[in-house]
């Protein structure tokens, strides 16, 4: 049994930061690549950042490149994604997810486990 609990969500104004954190309960967390996703009402669901079970490789989409960062505490279980400088259009609802695969999976389709999310606005 693996459960995923994404905090941190709310409202901010924009150039602001948020951290977000993802806890996850599971025997295998050193092992579970992670990543965080987001969904915009109206639109689906898009990769923004995933990282590796040893917590040295990362990867950003285009849309946060240079304004987010990730980290992994194996000790903690704890997965945390920092936004920095946001925009009106970070705006949406933000997921956490993990699975035993690929660091470098970007579709959310390969994620075998996902959180119920934490909302994300940011006004202009």
């Amino acid at each position: 049994q693996v459960t995923l609990k994404e905090s941190g969500g709310g409202l901010v104004q924009a150039g602001q930061s948020l951290s977000l954190s993802c806890k996850i309960w599971g025997p295998s967390f050193p092992r579970y690549t992670v990543g965080w996703f987001r969904q915009a009402p109206g639109k689906e669901r898009e990769f923004v950042s995933t990282i590796g079970g040893s917590g040295f490789t990362k990867k950003f989409a285009d849309s946060v490149k240079g304004r987010a960062t990730i980290s992994k505490d194996n000790a903690e279980n704890t997965v945390s994604l920092q936004l920095n400088d946001l925009k009106p259009e970070d705006t949406a609802v933000y997921y956490c997810a993990c699975g035993l695969i690929w660091m470098g999976t970007t579709e959310p389709q390969n994620y075998d486990y996902w959180g119920q999310g934490t909302q994300v606005t940011v006004s202009s």
